[in-house]
């Protein structure tokens, strides 16, 4: 019996916060309530920096020249998906490098709607976004705040 893909995907995600401390989320396309930070795959032969910036650009319409970046997390981090949600595209769970950013753009630019991963957007604590994330991706959640804290708006973030 052949199982559905037993490799991890290699990918890049960002953490991108505005002036306030508030984490850019978007919430999955047909999932309401399901919400998530970007994030997506490594094309061949491209770095994680590179794959990220990429990403954005496709999936939000941010622009790298909008973005300062702060740092990055010292090791790629895992999650594994539910049996039920393994595809061969996505494979058993996701390898993902993170970075974290600051957004200098003009909201306006920013377009989930017209792409194909998000229906909405919006700022909001990294608490509340920890609630609202699927529960396979918390403990990854959780490492990023670790990793990040010192950043977020503090004041009702858990």
């Amino acid at each position: 019996m052949s199982l559905p893909a037993q490799y991890f995907r290699v990918g890049a995600g960002a953490v991108i916060l505005n002036a306030s401390g508030l984490v850019f989320a978007t919430e999955r396309k047909g999932l309401s309530g399901s919400w998530q930070l970007p994030q997506g795959g490594l094309d061949e032969n491209e770095e994680p920096l590179q794959a990220v910036y990429r990403e954005l650009l496709e999936e939000t319409g941010i622009r790298k020249n909008d973005l300062e970046l702060l740092g990055y997390h010292p090791e790629p981090l895992a999650y594994e998906l539910p049996a039920e949600f393994r595809k061969p595209k996505t494979g058993r769970g996701q390898v993902q490098y993170w970075f974290i950013f600051r957004y200098q753009g003009n909201e306006s630019t920013i377009d989930v709607k017209s792409r194909d991963e998000a229906d909405s957007w919006q700022w909001m604590t990294f608490g509340s976004l920890v609630d609202a994330v699927a529960d396979f991706r918390k403990p990854l959640y959780e490492k990023l705040y670790e990793r990040f804290r010192g950043y977020f708006l503090t004041h009702g973030d858990s």
